[in-house]
């Protein structure tokens, strides 16, 4: 089993069930009209397939650089695809030129050369020229559409591209803070951005795949082919094009990146030359001693040297970061001044001000006078005494009801206490009735019956 085809199995799900790996492997191409969902999915299968394979650095290449934003299609991947018990995939070919229909997939070279953003609604080609472009990889103007031969191309895929933009564009905008910083040369950009796509290095095809995408679709950087200069734009700024000046920043950028990765090289094989004299002084081999202490003084030069330039290089980089940063000050106050002198320009001047001024003013009094003029409409011929008398009869009116409602309140008051008094006076009465009755019964009980004498009591008023 080919490593593709274990990557597959391992990986994706679809290729994981003996039932769904033979309905793969099948002629599906005419279950477009007989089953159109069926054949959605076992393409879908492959396509997403593929696009893991391919980032993975999986599917076969020429060399042995792999990419990783592209298929190379033809005969050799379908000998990598091709199993014992299902043999090649029979549908392949007309997956991939619907995937070009779709713009999934895009002919590398159509890629590269177009002049428009792919995501232009005018860029799509019609389903006649991919078949014409697969007979013509094929070698003919005419042919079996029934023929499963995988055509040779190399395919951009669109999904894998996207996403290698959203990574470095998420790195760019953090490491990217001065405008020299935003600068790079083709190899600097590859060594900085590499580690952010998981990769050791990016291959040539794939760098100018993203630099293209990057540049075209993106309007995130600018990228001149010709000196291999690369300028990412600010946040939400159109990039503009590369100068001489970008160019021999990038290079001193590359060349400061070089240096810091040759220091540490240099004292790693500094350590290993001491440590073998050491190992050959203890096993009597002075030549071999003396050969390492030699070769040991040669990197230490080497790198005092290496130390020595990277210094000065990244003092004349601070120094054009300074004066870049200074260009961009003075631009800004350039254009803050042409703004100002704009707005300055729609007021008419200090004079024009003045006079807008004054007439504020005068129709601001304008207003109070009218304001005067409207409150004294219809107070002349009043009667001031009149009104006073008119005034003193309703205080009069008021103060009666007043009075009166004095009256009915201390009436129901009075009224109130006399009821509470008489109902006291009589519970009061009743007491001393009862206790009176109570004396009665208790003398009666006591006297002889023929000397008792009845005594009416008279109630207590």
């Amino acid at each position: 089993m080919s490593e593709l085809l274990e990557f597959l199995r391992t990986h994706e799900e679809a290729f994981r069930s003996r039932a769904r790996l033979a309905s793969l492997y099948s002629d599906f191409r005419f279950q477009k009209k007989s089953n159109p969902d069926g054949y959605a999915a076992n393409a879908f299968a492959w396509l997403r397939a593929l696009s893991a394979a391919a980032k993975a650095g999986l599917i076969p290449a020429q060399n042995s650089t792999h990419d990783r934003f592209s298929i190379r299609t033809g005969e050799e991947l379908a000998r990598a695809l091709t199993t014992p018990e299902h043999g090649r995939p029979l549908a392949l070919r007309t997956v991939i030129e619907d995937a070009v229909a779709k713009k999934e997939l895009i002919p590398l070279r159509t890629f590269l050369d177009a002049k428009t953003t792919i995501y232009a609604k005018s860029w799509v080609p019609s389903p006649w020229q991919v078949i014409q472009w697969g007979l013509r990889q094929l070698g003919a103007g005419s042919g079996d559409l029934t023929e499963d031969k995988l055509v040779a191309g190399n395919f951009v895929v669109v999904a894998n591209v996207e996403a290698a933009a959203k990574a470095v564009l998420d790195e760019a905008s953090k490491i990217a803070a001065s405008n020299s910083s935003r600068i790079f040369s083709r190899d600097l950009f590859q060594q900085t951005f590499a580690p952010t796509l998981g990769l050791p290095s990016i291959s040539e095809n794939d760098i100018s795949t993203l630099l293209t995408h990057l540049a075209r679709d993106r309007s995130a950087l600018s990228y001149s082919p010709q000196s291999g200069t690369i300028k990412f734009a600010p946040t939400s700024v159109t990039p503009t094009p590369i100068t001489d000046t970008d160019t021999n920043i990038a290079l001193v950028r590359t060349l400061i990146a070089s240096l810091e990765t040759q220091i540490p090289h240099l004292q790693t094989q500094i350590s290993t030359l001491t440590q073998t004299a050491k190992d050959a002084i203890s096993s009597q081999q002075p030549i071999m001693a003396k050969s390492a202490l030699r070769s040991k003084k040669l990197a230490n030069s080497k790198l005092e040297q290496r130390v020595a330039t990277l210094a000065q290089f990244e003092e004349v980089y601070d120094k054009i970061e300074q004066a870049s940063d200074q260009v961009e000050m003075v631009r800004v106050m350039e254009a803050s001044g042409q703004v100002l002198r704009e707005l300055h320009k729609q007021t008419g001047g200090v004079e024009r001000v003045q006079d807008v001024m004054e007439g504020l003013k005068e129709a601001m009094m304008d207003v109070d006078e009218i304001g005067r003029m409207v409150a004294e409409v219809g107070t002349e011929g009043i009667d001031e005494g009149e009104v006073d008398g008119e005034l003193e009869e309703m205080e009069k009116v008021e103060r009666e009801k007043s009075q009166t409602a004095e009256k009915v309140e201390r009436e129901r008051k009075e009224g109130d206490e006399r009821v509470e008094r008489e109902r006291g006076e009589a519970e009061e009465a009743e007491r001393t009735r009862q206790k009176l009755a109570e004396l009665d019964e208790i003398g009666v009980g006591n006297a002889p019956a023929e000397h008792t004498e009845e005594k009416a009591v008279e109630p207590i008023t």
